[in-house]
């Protein structure tokens, strides 16, 4: 009887403990637990990281549970009030800790790179790679990585590479440029899906409001149908790289760089920047209009016109007006 009164209250007791708050030594304790670590490594851990209980207890309940082969490598963040069975339903589920990082439309595949080497908890293995080398490790050898990222939100896990981040960015890109590269136009002046890419990074360059899109897209269409020079200013800044101040002077219109659509027909040789899915669909589907130029209003829209002479028109109206005499 004394045995049995025994084990009843040790069994109460661990009950007790199992349902009771761990006591942390701050707010939040994380800990990223690394695949083959085995469930008394993972229990010291917990104990080292800041879980102010003995690493034999956390041991035993993972052992004791008979769960302890199912816990799960991943970045984990323990919340106070956590109980030793939140802890282990945590790690057992996989419930990690999620970390976000967002590719903007418009940025550029050096900004990006930028971004990601500030990500938290993001584990730079691409960091030493130049371009060529690491889009070889993406498989796709030889394609410039310039526009070959889709713009998105994407979470991962703290202890996470770079490289997964961007292999995703990659196959996103594809999938959603693969998708409107069938829903192209009749008669549209793109010969390829990377034509497309060109041509979307470009009007996500050139757009000041949405709506404008597939505007844009068809004055390049038509410039390209009648071998007029595309004469947009985001590429030649572009091809001006790190030499750019922000000022863009006519003598940068009048140096020729792969990239100045001023002095080169046709399209530049990669896209000048990120396209999100608004303008990679208004490259394929551009409006329908017979329009040649265009100019900014100064509030985000765009005017558009079919001549030279009303071109002319609407630069003294809305440019040379605002800048003055």
């Amino acid at each position: 009887m004394l045995l049995a009164a025994l084990a009843l209250a040790v069994s109460a007791g661990v009950w007790w403990w199992l349902n009771q708050p761990l006591r942390l030594n701050a707010p939040t304790v994380e800990l990223s637990v690394e695949a083959g670590s085995t469930p008394r490594d993972v229990a010291r851990a917990w104990a080292a990281a800041g879980v102010e209980a003995p690493a034999w207890m956390l041991y035993e309940w993972f052992r004791w549970s008979g769960q302890s082969r199912q816990i799960r490598a991943g970045s984990y963040e323990l919340e106070t009030g956590a109980t030793p069975r939140d802890l282990l339903r945590m790690m057992v589920r996989g419930d990690e800790r999620l970390a976000t990082v967002k590719l903007i439309e418009g940025w550029t595949f050096k900004r990006f790179r930028a971004e990601l080497a500030q990500a938290e908890g993001l584990k730079p293995l691409t960091q030493g790679m130049g371009e060529a080398e690491l889009m070889a490790q993406l498989g796709a050898p030889g394609v410039p990585a310039e526009g070959q990222f889709f713009p998105d939100t994407y979470a991962y896990a703290k202890g996470s590479t770079d490289l997964a981040v961007l292999q995703r960015a990659h196959r996103a890109l594809r999938k959603q440029l693969d998708a409107v590269w069938t829903q192209r136009a009749a008669g549209s002046m793109l010969a390829s899906p990377q034509d497309a890419l060109v041509l979307a990074s470009i009007v996500e360059k050139e757009t000041g409001r949405e709506s404008d899109r597939p505007m844009i897209s068809s004055v390049f269409h038509n410039r390209l149908r009648i071998r007029m020079p595309l004469q947009t200013d985001p590429t030649v800044i572009y091809g001006l790289g790190d030499a750019f101040d922000g000022n863009l002077r006519r003598i940068h219109l009048q140096t020729d760089t792969p990239f100045n659509t001023y002095t080169r027909p046709g399209l530049p040789p990669t896209p000048i920047a990120m396209p999100g899915k608004a303008a990679l669909m208004a490259a394929v589907q551009p409006a329908s209009s017979k329009a040649l130029y265009f100019v900014a209003r100064g509030d985000g829209s765009s005017v558009f016109s079919a001549t030279l002479a009303e071109h002319n028109r609407a630069v003294n109206q809305y440019q040379r007006a605002r800048k003055g005499p």
